[in-house]
C-alpha cells in the first residue's frame, strides 16, 4: 500500500512523464541533503560548543562531497538528457533548466576540491569568530587567503575561459550579468552621494529616544523582537528566533529559523535586526509546501531573497505608518515613552560616520557595500595580497564615508561572509532596489499600504509577496521575475525615488 500524501509530496506529478519523476526524484535527495547541511550550519553558529569545529568540518564535507556525486555523476546526466526528450510543461522544463545548469556548472569540479573547501569554509568560519573577538586580522589571514585559492580553483574548473570572480558571482546571482549590476552601481552612486552630502550639511536635529533610554538586558530586548515577530505573524511551528555573531536565516518552507543580536545601547539594532531577518524566512515559508525538494521550491538568487528582507526592514517597518501603530508596544518592552514620529525618526537617521555595515542606515549602506566589492574583486584577481587588505580597508571607509576603524573588529573583520565566499556582497543593493521596485508594484495592486500598515494588517502584504515572488521558486530567470512580478525591469528608479522623498522630509532638504 502506498504512503498517505504529505505536504512534502510534489502537488504536480501525477501525469509527469516517467523520465521527468526519474530525474526528480534523483535531484530530490541532491536537494534534501543540502538542506540537512543547511542544518549542520545553522547548529555551528548557534549551539555547538567551539571545540565542535574539527568534526563538523568533516560532517559537512562529508555531505557536499555525496550531494555533489549525485548532482553531477552519470546518473544525474543520463536522468537529464531523459526528461529533456520528454514533453514538459513550463513549470517542469522550468525543473529540469535548473537542474541541467546545476549539473553543467559543477561537473567538472573534483569531488576532492569541494570536500576541501567545504571543511576549510568551516574551519575558517570559527576562526574568524575568534579573530574578531581577539581583534587580531593576522590570525585569520592564512585562512581567508586558503578560502581565496580554493575558491578560484573551483571558478577556474567551473568555467576557465572567465574571469574567476565573474563565475564566482553567477553563484548568488545566475542571471542577472554582473555588467548590468554595475550599471546599477553607478546610477545609485549618481544619485546617493550627493543626497549624503546635503543631509550631513543639514541643521535637522532627529529624535533619539530609544538611544537615550538605555542600556537594555538581552532579555527586553528579546521581548521586543518576539513582539515584532508575532505582529508580522512568523509561525511558531515552522520557525524560531536564537542569538548569533552574525544575524543570518536558514531554512526551508517547513522550517525557516532567524537569528538577531543585541547591543546594550541600541535596541533598534536588534529590532531592524530581527525584521529584516524575518524578511528572508517569510521567502523561505511562502515557497509552495509541494514542491520542497524542487528547483521550483527553492528560492532564485540572493538578490531577489535580499529584497524581501529589504522590504520588511525599510519599507514596513521603518515607515511612520508602522510606528503610529507599534510605538505603544515598543514603549511597554523598553520602558520608554517615544512619540510615533520620534521613532520614525530614531529608526531612520543617516549616519555617515557608522563603521559597522549592518548598522548602517539606508543611504550609506550601499557605500559599504561598494567598498566591499571592491575590495573583494581585487582579493579574488590578485591586485591586493591579503595583508593588506585592513590598510585598503580604511582607505576605502575614509574615501567614501569620512572615517576610519580604530579596529579591525570595527573594520575588515566585522562580516562573516569572507569566511565562506566571496563575490556575494552585490546581493545586498540589488535586495534594496528590488525591493523599492517591489513596493512601487504592490502599492499599484492593493488598497491604502500605510493604513495596512497602520493597522498591524500585514498578512495581504505578506500574501502579495507570496503570489508575485515566493510562489515561483525558480521558474523564471531574475529579469523575468521582476516583470512578472512588477510588469517592467529591473530598475534602480523607484528605489531613487523613494530615498529621495523619504530623507527629503525627513532632513528638509
Amino acid at each position: 500500500m502506498a504512503a498517505p500524501a504529505t505536504d512534502l509530496d510534489s502537488t504536480a506529478t501525477d501525469d509527469a512523464p516517467a523520465a521527468y519523476l526519474d530525474l526528480m526524484e534523483r535531484y530530490a535527495r541532491v536537494s534534501h541533503l543540502e538542506s540537512g547541511s543547511g542544518v549542520l550550519y545553522w547548529d555551528q553558529q548557534v549551539t555547538m560548543p567551539e571545540g565542535g569545529t574539527a568534526a563538523r568540518g568533516k560532517q559537512l564535507s562529508a555531505l557536499s562531497a555525496t550531494t555533489h556525486e549525485k548532482l553531477t555523476g552519470e546518473a544525474m546526466a543520463d536522468a537529464l538528457d531523459a526528461a529533456e526528450d520528454a514533453d514538459l510543461d513550463a513549470e517542469r522544463a522550468a525543473n529540469v533548466r535548473e537542474i541541467r545548469r546545476r549539473h553543467e556548472r559543477n561537473r567538472s569540479v573534483p569531488e576532492s576540491l569541494v570536500e576541501e573547501l567545504t571543511e576549510h569554509r568551516s574551519h575558517s568560519q570559527q576562526v574568524w569568530k575568534e579573530a574578531k573577538a581577539e581583534d587580531d586580522f593576522g590570525r585569520f589571514a592564512p585562512a581567508l587567503s586558503t578560502l581565496r585559492d580554493l575558491h578560484v580553483d573551483r571558478a577556474e574548473a567551473i568555467d576557465p575561459g572567465r574571469p574567476a570572480y565573474e563565475v564566482m558571482y553567477e553563484d548568488g546571482e545566475p542571471y542577472l550579468p554582473l555588467a548590468r549590476l554595475e550599471e546599477i552601481f553607478e546610477e545609485l552612486k549618481d544619485g546617493l552621494v550627493p543626497l549624503i552630502e546635503e543631509i550631513a550639511a543639514s541643521d535637522a536635529d532627529l529624535a533619539s529616544p530609544f538611544v537615550e533610554a538605555g542600556p537594555y538586558d538581552d532579555d527586553t530586548q528579546r521581548g521586543l523582537s518576539e513582539a515584532v515577530l508575532d505582529l508580522l505573524n512568523y509561525p511558531a511551528d515552522r520557525g524560531r528566533l536564537d542569538v548569533s555573531a552574525h544575524p543570518f536565516t536558514s531554512g526551508n518552507q517547513f522550517d525557516a529559523r532567524i537569528t538577531t543580536r543585541f547591543k546594550p545601547e541600541d535596541p533598534m539594532d536588534a529590532f531592524t535586526a530581527t525584521v529584516h531577518e524575518f524578511g528572508h524566512a517569510s521567502y523561505e515559508l511562502g515557497l509552495p509546501d509541494g514542491r520542497f525538494g524542487e528547483p521550483l521550491g527553492a528560492s532564485l538568487s540572493s538578490g531577489v531573497h535580499e529584497s524581501q528582507s529589504r522590504f520588511w526592514e525599510n519599507h514596513v517597518a521603518r515607515t511612520e505608518p508602522f510606528w503610529e501603530g507599534f510605538v505603544g508596544e515598543a514603549n511597554d518592552h523598553l520602558g520608554t515613552d517615544a512619540t510615533a514620529r520620534e521613532a520614525y525618526e530614531a529608526v531612520n537617521q543617516i549616519y555617515p560616520d557608522n563603521l559597522i555595515r549592518v548598522e548602517a542606515d539606508e543611504l550609506t549602506y550601499h557605500l559599504h557595500i561598494v567598498l566591499r566589492c571592491e575590495i573583494d574583486r581585487a582579493f579574488v584577481e590578485g591586485d591586493i595580497g591579503v595583508e593588506e587588505i585592513p590598510r585598503v580597508w580604511n582607505e576605502r571607509m575614509d574615501e567614501y564615508l569620512g572615517v576610519t576603524p580604530d579596529t579591525d573588529a570595527e573594520g575588515c573583520l566585522q562580516d562573516i561572509h569572507w569566511s565562506s565566499r566571496f563575490a556575494a556582497f552585490q546581493g545586498y543593493t540589488i535586495g534594496s532596489v528590488l525591493a523599492a521596485q517591489l513596493d512601487h508594484a504592490m502599492r499599484e495592486d492593493l488598497d491604502d499600504v500605510d493604513a495596512k500598515i497602520r493597522n498591524g494588517n500585514l498578512r495581504p502584504l505578506w500574501e502579495w509577496m507570496t503570489e508575485h515572488v515566493h510562489r515561483h521558486g525558480r521558474r523564471y530567470p531574475t529579469d523575468e521575475l521582476v516583470e512578472e512580478a512588477t510588469g517592467e525591469p529591473l530598475t534602480a528608479e523607484y528605489f531613487l525615488e523613494y530615498v529621495e522623498e523619504k530623507f527629503g522630509e525627513l532632513y528638509d532638504l
